[in-house]
């Protein structure tokens, strides 16, 4: 009897061992070698570098979506007169462009384009001289890159608008002028590029825009 108690007792703690060693786990196990030991307990990495995440851009990065900039100074004219829409521009398009011109551009040339915005009024209101007309005369023939190259750069009186309208949203104005000028009709999309070293080469672009 006792001799069967003792043989319970050794069997019990060698059970006892045995559990103990397989419940260690994979990854407390200390093998004598380990294959590639950098890569079986990696080193811990700072993901958050202060010097890193305060660096700039680097000088032409273009943003993923965005226009390409627009390379040309303000006395490149004719070179801006070749420059057409990079924009495809559908009914909602048109309509943010005329929403825009009627905020940044129809307080001088009037919500008809007709050049008597508030500001003129006739003659009436406190601007002594009457904003362009851009429904006829010169403003008519102006081709799309030379409207985008006023709005961004300014013509005479007229200050620039590249602080209050983006690329994109300076090509909207325009293609809102241009189908305004159409009759309200979207012409016909043209499939001339321009220069390779003043802006986007065009897509089919919905609208036109002239000077």
């Amino acid at each position: 009897m006792k001799r069967t108690s003792n043989i319970l007792i050794v069997a019990a703690l060698a059970g006892g061992a045995l559990l103990a060693a397989c419940n260690k786990g994979a990854h407390n196990r200390k093998p004598g070698k380990i294959y590639v030991p950098d890569m079986y307990e990696s080193r811990a990495y700072e993901f958050y570098n202060g010097r890193l995440t305060s660096l700039k851009p680097v000088d032409g990065t273009v943003k993923r979506g965005s226009l390409l900039p627009y390379h040309l100074k303000a006395e490149d004219t004719a070179q801006a007169n070749l420059v057409k829409n990079p924009l495809a521009l559908d009914e909602a398009g048109i309509k943010e462009g005329k929403r825009l011109y009627d905020i940044y551009c129809g307080v001088c040339h009037g919500q008809k384009l007709d050049g008597n915005g508030p500001l003129y009024k006739g003659g009436d209101g406190p601007y002594p001289a009457a904003p362009a007309n851009m429904l006829t005369g010169k403003v008519l023939g102006y081709t799309e890159g030379r409207i985008f190259h006023v709005i961004t750069f300014g013509y005479n009186v007229m200050g620039s608008y590249a602080s209050q309208l983006d690329m994109e949203q300076r090509w909207k104005v325009v293609g809102y002028i241009k189908q305004m000028q159409n009759g309200g009709k979207a012409p016909a999309a043209t499939p001339a590029a321009a220069p390779a070293d003043s802006t986007a080469p065009a897509t089919a672009a919905t609208v036109v825009a002239a000077k």
